[in-house]
């Protein structure tokens, strides 16, 4: 062993051990990765908490599986237009957003159709 002291990445202890060791502790190393990865986390999870947030107004407008609502109830209620899990096209060219199983569908004049997704909606 080389006379080389390596210190820990996260709190300069001097590390004994393994040659290629980067850490003096699992802590160390798990704090480490903790804050590397913290500002992907919070973003994800505000997303996350939007599309839930979604999914619960769209839930709470469509307590039968199918109705008819106007877009200024949708923006009232805080439907965030932005964020949804997926978006199914029709062969005829309908395009339903989806926040997980709550759906909804563009009609004219400013009116949205809600639907539930059905098991063959991809």
């Amino acid at each position: 062993m080389s006379g080389e002291k390596k210190y820990c990445k996260e709190c300069d202890e001097e590390i004994h051990g393994r040659r290629d060791k980067q850490f003096c502790s699992d802590y160390c190393r798990a704090i480490h990765y903790n804050n590397l990865n913290a500002e992907i986390a919070v973003f994800i999870r505000r997303i996350n908490y939007t599309i839930r947030k979604n999914r619960s107004i769209l839930s709470k407008l469509n307590p039968k599986g199918k109705a008819r609502v106007h877009k200024m109830k949708l923006i009232d209620s805080g439907l965030n237009f932005d964020y949804y899990t997926n978006v199914y096209k029709t062969r005829s060219g309908k395009v339903y957003y989806f926040c997980y199983d709550q759906g909804y569908l563009e009609l004219e004049d400013d009116y949205y159709a809600l639907v539930v997704k059905e098991n063959y909606v991809g």
